[in-house]
């Protein structure tokens, strides 16, 4: 998923496509976002184990040694920053520091807040967002107003996402101690929460053609997807229980491929 959406970010940018850049980008990202998710669960390895969702990932579960996984997580890290930072020319040092941010954002700060306080929730959608905007910045190598939109639909997406996880399976993260909206405040805050943020993420996907930076193909899918999947959050405010918010979760899922899928398409045609 990461890699579709560094790719979505790629495709918007303004300047040509180029094969070499294109290989750089999706190689730095997948090598970055590896390290981040292989330390983080090298951290989380013994809450893992009291949470039904994560306790069969290989730490956990014994399938491999903890020092394999800090060396194999350090290793991707040491190979992704240089590789981003000097392999796409000038534009190669902003999109390496957006990799450092996202990077110590996700491992330092997100990881260990996450027993803390829900707002950890936030704080890891900018690590989660960073993808799409390293894709714009390794073409224009800048940070403008088109790169920050794109940043925007995939951080305001990840809001509702992991409210929806978290109303499913809220025991689940109680028992393993993790800080979450519905346990803070209430299943009923939590889906008003998700149903703002259904909107505002249609918005976000909309200020894509408002800027000129995707066209009307790229219009009428953000419009359709947006409204039906904004449409189905709103139904949990009367409605809102278990099997809701799983579906609203696989929802999620399908309809972020969908609009960046159709950045790629905009953007090439």
């Amino acid at each position: 998923m990461t890699l579709v959406t560094a790719a979505g970010g790629m495709s918007l940018a303004p300047g040509g496509f180029e094969l070499w850049r294109a290989l750089v980008v999706l190689a730095g990202t997948a090598f970055i976002v590896g390290a981040a998710n292989t330390l983080n669960m090298y951290l989380e390895r013994e809450v893992d184990c009291l949470m039904v969702r994560t306790k069969d990932r290989p730490l956990p579960a014994g399938r491999l040694e903890p020092r394999v996984a800090l060396g194999f997580g350090v290793a991707q890290a040491f190979v992704a920053v240089p590789l981003l930072t000097f392999g796409l020319g000038a534009a190669g040092p902003i999109t390496g520091l957006c990799a450092v941010i996202a990077f110590v954002a996700y491992v330092m700060v997100y990881t260990p807040m996450k027993q803390r306080s829900h707002v950890a929730t936030w704080i890891g959608a900018i690590p989660g967002a960073m993808p799409a905007l390293m894709g714009w910045t390794a073409v224009t190598g800048r940070i403008d107003p088109g790169g920050l939109a794109v940043f925007s639909v995939l951080f305001v997406w990840q809001i509702p996402h992991f409210h929806a996880i978290t109303l499913y399976r809220l025991r689940d993260y109680q028992r393993a101690g993790l800080a979450t909206l519905p346990g803070a405040r209430g299943d009923a805050a939590t889906r008003v929460e998700i149903v703002m943020y259904a909107f505002v993420q249609l918005a976000c996907s909309l200020l894509l053609y408002a800027l000129g930076v995707c066209g009307e193909l790229y219009l009428v899918i953000a419009s359709v997807s947006g409204l039906a999947y904004a449409g189905y959050a709103a139904s949990g405010l009367f409605r809102g229980d278990a099997k809701w918010a799983r579906r609203l979760f696989l929802a999620s899922i399908l309809y972020l491929p969908l609009v960046f899928g159709a950045m790629v398409l905009d953007g090439r045609l």
